[in-house]
């Protein structure tokens, strides 16, 4: 079974079900391990991490194979890469995404962060195996998003190693991406990266090609909701600055009256790119409306607090009930507008105080009447 990795600090969810998609358009059988569910080819469930502990995925591969998968596309995070949560697993190839501000909580800086997500081209590197074909040697595939942060120092860095570094970048496509149905740019960057790694494993170009517009957004990734309110609504994962300014401004594209963000931040997460969300969607939307996200063991209101710190003059609202806060933008909010719920996305509950209980940004967005 192929194995390919997806790492990044944005964008492994979708480009991890675009691979799968891909390879699964050319018959192969695929299988993904992703922070919102796994899929062995016989059932799907969720194991509550981005990448699960090397027990887990063992069990997960072992039923995968099973299966019949001929493939396997997995989010790797850059806890999972410090950690070598993933053991002596080979990978056949991999891809990078971009590289933002998160995790430092972990990471302490954003060079160790960088270094965590270099590790693993190098890991790639080293399980290759060369052999001759065709009268060259094989090297394993690593595609590298050029539009994201650290893209270029990313493509420098895996270039120095034994591999194929793929570059990615809108400005030379290679794929029509005219009838894509997954808005914004940095969709456009996720698909194109996960076609580069496609056609690196032997998927026919016309194939990635006739399965693009068949995509369609899911998992609470810019995914539209259907309720009473007036404006258009939208649920999203975007829990970084980098991800606020590119949703968010990709929904102001579209929108005629005013954009909303409602939005938060987690507790017990790297604290310093709470004021940097702030900026971010003070920059991008026309009202924000600030609250809690998932708090665990903090209090709602210092996260908040810090959060604001980073708004400046820009119109905000402070509601810590998330539920509240939802209302209060889709209550608000006139025709023509659009509202961005933003942070949880998939997500089916809210963590506070150490207890999960049930919340999910589309249900709630749904029960407004």
């Amino acid at each position: 079974m192929n194995i390919w990795g997806i790492t990044g600090t944005n964008g492994k969810t979708t480009t991890t079900w675009v691979l799968a998609e891909l390879l699964r358009a050319a018959g192969r059988k695929c299988g993904y391990v992703t922070t919102v569910e796994v899929d062995t080819g016989s059932r799907r469930f969720s194991t509550g991490y981005t990448t699960p502990p090397l027990k887990v995925l063992k069990d997960i591969f072992a039923e995968m194979e099973q299966n019949g998968m001929t493939d396997c596309v997995m989010e790797v995070s850059s806890h999972a890469i410090h950690q070598r949560r993933f053991g002596d697993t080979v990978f056949a190839g991999g891809a990078f995404t971009n590289l933002t501000e998160d995790h430092l909580d972990y990471h302490k800086t954003m060079e160790a962060y960088f270094d965590a997500k270099l590790d693993f081209a190098r890991i790639i590197a080293s399980q290759g195996n060369p052999s001759p074909s065709a009268g060259r040697w094989e090297l394993p595939p690593y595609a590298v998003c050029l539009d994201g942060g650290m893209g270029d120092e990313m493509y420098e860095a895996a270039g120095t190693l034994p591999l194929n570094v793929l570059p990615v970048t809108r400005r030379r496509p290679g794929f029509n991406l005219s009838e894509l149905k997954l808005a914004g740019d940095y969709n456009s960057s996720n698909v194109l990266l996960a076609a580069a790694l496609a056609e690196a494993a032997g998927v026919e170009h016309d194939v990635i090609q006739s399965a693009i517009p068949l995509l369609r957004p899911r998992w609470g990734r810019l995914e539209e909701v259907e309720t009473a309110s007036k404006a258009r609504v939208f649920v999203d994962y975007a829990h970084t600055d980098d991800a606020l300014r590119n949703v968010l401004s990709t929904v102001k594209k579209v929108t005629s009256g005013k954009v909303w963000s409602v939005f938060g931040a987690g507790g017990d997460r790297d604290p310093m790119k709470r004021p940097l969300m702030g900026k971010a969607a003070a920059e991008t939307a026309d009202v924000l409306v600030v609250t809690s996200d998932n708090p665990r063991s903090e209090e709602p209101e210092s996260i908040i607090s810090q959060i604001t710190a980073g708004i400046g003059e820009t119109r905000f609202i402070v509601e810590p009930d998330r539920r509240k806060a939802i209302f209060y933008a889709l209550s608000n909010a006139g025709a023509g507008d659009t509202v961005v719920v933003c942070g949880k996305g998939h997500e089916t509950t809210q963590e506070v105080k150490g207890v999960k209980y049930p919340f999910d940004d589309r249900e709630v967005c749904r029960e407004f009447c």
